[in-house]
């Protein structure tokens, strides 16, 4: 058992030294926190603002604001400036000149070098009707972008899609080493040098985001900009969206921004705008996520689940299914073994 004064007595170690180090290893202090979901030890909710400050002896890390992204798909104009960036600041290998055939989308999708991925989704409209105006300069509605189709017309729908960083992170909760940790901003990263390419995050996300590399086995996706965050820095995608698509902040002010959002587009008659990822809107089944997206059609248009699901959740059911067949499997025994006797 660790006394208090065995706690207090670790606090005064020199923080460099190698024990001090290890004490801050992310398994080690989310298990000494007794926190082994990683969600914050003040976290009330998906929305909570506030997470929990890691003690350390006497030295506390000052809390943190749970901070997040909301995309906006209604402004987005493809120019996968975030995509560019993210690989620049990551040093994210190419993703080669594929011609998938697809629009124009060469990435196909997030995977372990894609961190963000352009969705570019042609529709055609068979029934006309007056598209809503965004009220920005510039809308494309006014360039005959999204006006009033013919029959046969062709509109664009287009998303930046990202890695969600769930409030319940299935990825989190499966990983063997302790790779993957929930961050002071309540953002869910990778420690590339602490994989060891197990792989169990892959199936786990529910919205297929972690890849594995194939040059080493490890698993990589988007970090938030981990080391951008720490320095008080916006994420590289955001820092770099032209039209401001992409907004970073705290998650409660995303939220706010998304609801106001949708509002205001419901307002001009776009019935088909909905939000994407919050506990009430396509996020329950992850506790909510920390990247908010408001959308023109269904998810599945844009490569979504429509209702994402962590698999841990299912976990007592699925025990309780296997001892109910072990039971009925102990039973036939007995029972062929009494049979037997007479």
């Amino acid at each position: 058992m660790h006394s208090e004064s065995a706690d207090s007595e670790m606090g005064r170690l020199d923080s460099q030294s190698p024990l001090a180090r290890l004490r801050e290893w992310p398994l080690l202090r989310q298990v000494r926190d007794r926190d082994v979901r990683g969600l914050g030890l003040t976290a009330q909710s998906s929305q909570g603002a506030q997470l929990a400050a890691r003690p350390a002896g006497a030295d506390r890390a000052p809390l943190a604001t749970r901070v997040g992204f909301f995309t906006d798909s209604s402004i987005c104009i493809g120019c996968k400036a975030c995509e560019v960036a993210c690989k620049e600041w990551n040093l994210l290998p190419d993703d080669g000149r594929n011609f998938l055939a697809n629009s124009y989308d060469n990435s196909g999708g997030l995977g372990a070098n894609t961190w963000r991925h352009v969705a570019f989704i042609e529709q055609e409209r068979k029934t006309p009707h007056a598209a809503p105006r965004s009220g920005l300069r510039g809308d494309p509605g006014e360039a005959g972008f999204a006006g009033t189709p013919e029959d046969g017309d062709v509109r664009w729908l287009m998303n930046s899609d990202v890695c969600k960083h769930c409030a319940e992170a299935a990825c989190l909760e499966v990983c063997p080493t302790g790779a993957i940790f929930r961050t002071e901003f309540g953002t869910v990263v990778i420690q590339p040098d602490v994989c060891n390419g197990c792989g169990y995050c892959v199936p786990a996300c529910p919205f297929g985001v972690i890849e594995r590399r194939e040059r080493d086995g490890r698993a990589f996706k988007c970090t938030l900009c981990y080391d951008r965050l720490k320095a008080d820095l916006t994420p590289a995608c955001a820092k770099a969206c032209p039209t401001q698509s992409i907004s970073f902040g705290p998650v409660e002010e995303m939220e706010e921004k998304a609801r106001a959002r949708l509002n205001a587009l419901q307002a001009q008659g776009n019935v088909d705008a909905r939000l994407y990822g919050l506990e009430d809107a396509g996020g329950e089944g992850v506790g909510g996520t920390g990247s908010i997206f408001l959308l023109l059609d269904r998810p599945e248009v844009y490569g979504l689940p429509s209702q994402p699901v962590t698999p841990t959740r299912r976990l007592a059911q699925g025990w309780g299914g296997a001892a109910l067949a072990a039971g009925g499997l102990i039973l036939g025994v007995v029972a062929a073994v009494l049979g037997g006797r007479r």
